[in-house]
């Protein structure tokens, strides 16, 4: 079965990163790609296996920039370039933009949930504790339920 390609935004790389955990993303999917406003934002080297791609259509691109920062903006407006490609991302404003295009998505903690899943971490909550260590935003009863869900708590 192929597997999606990914659109990945700014946070969707840092917070990964500095939780030790951004390779769980070339384990899901065969192909991640982002735009080189997202690499410069990010500014770090990327793995190889992201792909960079610039945005064609620059005036969905700029209409977005009215409501999101320049990373995001970019990222969904690749994804609407991109047939059946899926974006991750983490900003609540930026999700809810993507929802109203009816674009799929997903962030950081459905990657974590689908590893835990699928067996790729034993524990969620210890990667959960790092991630609240670094500026990651995201309620107590989200946290809760997800860690309910996996008998965590």
């Amino acid at each position: 079965m192929p597997r999606s390609i990914v659109i990945s935004d700014t946070s969707s790389l840092i917070v990964p990163t500095k939780i030790g955990q951004l390779d769980l993303l070339n384990k899901f999917y065969s192909q991640i790609t982002t735009t080189p406003e997202i690499v410069f934002e990010f500014g770090n080297p990327l793995p190889d296996w992201i792909q960079v791609i610039e945005v064609k259509n620059r005036d969905l691109k700029k209409s977005l920039e009215l409501q999101l920062d320049l990373g995001e903006a970019s990222a969904i407006a690749l994804a609407h370039e991109i047939p059946d490609s899926t974006l991750i991302l983490d900003d609540l404003k930026g999700r809810r933009v993507a929802k109203l295009l009816k674009m799929k998505f997903t962030g950081t903690l459905g990657i974590l949930a689908r590893a835990k899943s699928e067996g790729l971490i034993p524990f969620l909550k210890p990667i959960i504790d790092k991630l609240l260590e670094t500026n990651f935003r995201v309620s107590d009863q989200l946290i809760e339920e997800l860690l309910k869900k996996y008998d965590e708590i």
